[in-house]
């Protein structure tokens, strides 16, 4: 028994209810980076500064306001977020929220091979496509920008949809897990010098959404048939058939089958 009355055990659960809260807050707050939530938070954490300084000072008519705020604010930030309270729900139903599944990795292997499937197809016949795989930071500004999918990840609907002159193909597609959320998407443009004049928008914007996000960008060009990628602030480019594999697999933590020859570098190649 130690001092307060609380002996070993008491402080190991409070220690493990302190541990859990916050990891909870995290995956919450890894939910909601580069979405308009994050905007949300400055904006409750202004209003919570305010109500704490009119309290200080007695500013009674400042503190009606913002409490007014608060009480209703709740139910206002449930309207208009509810689709990223609902992917945190349905990840939560799946299990992912926490850890990752079986079912979930022979999810995201099938959507590796679909991927590069896709690729290597449009690379042969000179299909530029833009594609961009969501990570730990949301996307869902970016989402909103371009054309509502929904549906399965299949190598056949990712390269038609970048078939030349359809309605969907100038633009990126977002894809999150085994699902291609969106297509048509408009991603920010790098304005780094150390770009080569010689590449063009889906290179630039394949650099920005790195920039600014953890996502991992696959560029196929419609001049060369070259297949380049970014992440990170870097691009790799003149990828073959195994090294995109090995950087999808590494980067989306699915198990590698068998050990590959070589070993990539993310620094190794640094804007061409």
């Amino acid at each position: 028994m130690l001092g307060g009355g609380l002996d070993v055990l008491d402080y190991l659960l409070i220690a493990i209810d302190i541990a859990l809260v916050w990891f909870v807050v995290y995956k919450l707050i890894m939910l909601i980076r580069g979405t308009k939530a994050v905007q949300l938070l400055k904006g409750i954490f202004v209003v919570l500064a305010i109500w704490l300084f009119s309290n200080l000072f007695g500013l009674s008519t400042l503190r009606w306001l913002t409490s007014q705020a608060i009480t209703w604010g709740f139910l206002a930030i449930i309207i208009l977020f509810q689709p990223e309270f609902r992917r945190a729900l349905e990840q939560l139903g799946r299990g992912s929220f926490f850890s990752r599944s079986t079912s979930e990795e022979q999810g995201v292997e099938k959507s590796i091979q679909a991927i590069i499937k896709s690729c290597n197809y449009m690379a042969k016949r000179r299909i530029g496509a833009l594609i961009t795989i969501e990570r730990e930071t949301g996307m869902g500004d970016y989402v909103e920008t371009g054309i509502n999918i929904e549906g399965r990840l299949t190598s056949e609907l990712l390269t038609n949809i970048f078939i030349p002159n359809t309605p969907l193909h100038d633009g990126a597609v977002i894809i999150r897990g085994d699902e291609i959320v969106a297509a048509a998407c408009y991603l920010p443009l790098s304005e780094s010098p150390f770009i080569s004049k010689e590449l063009g928008t889906r290179h630039r914007a394949a650099m920005g959404i790195s920039e600014v996000t953890d996502a991992l960008t696959i560029i196929v060009s419609e001049e060369t048939g070259n297949i380049s990628c970014t992440k990170n602030g870097e691009l790799h480019r003149e990828l073959d058939q195994e090294k995109l594999d090995e950087i999808l697999h590494k980067e989306l933590n699915a198990p590698v089958k068998a050990p590959a020859a070589k070993t990539w570098n993310w620094r190794g190649k640094k804007n061409g």
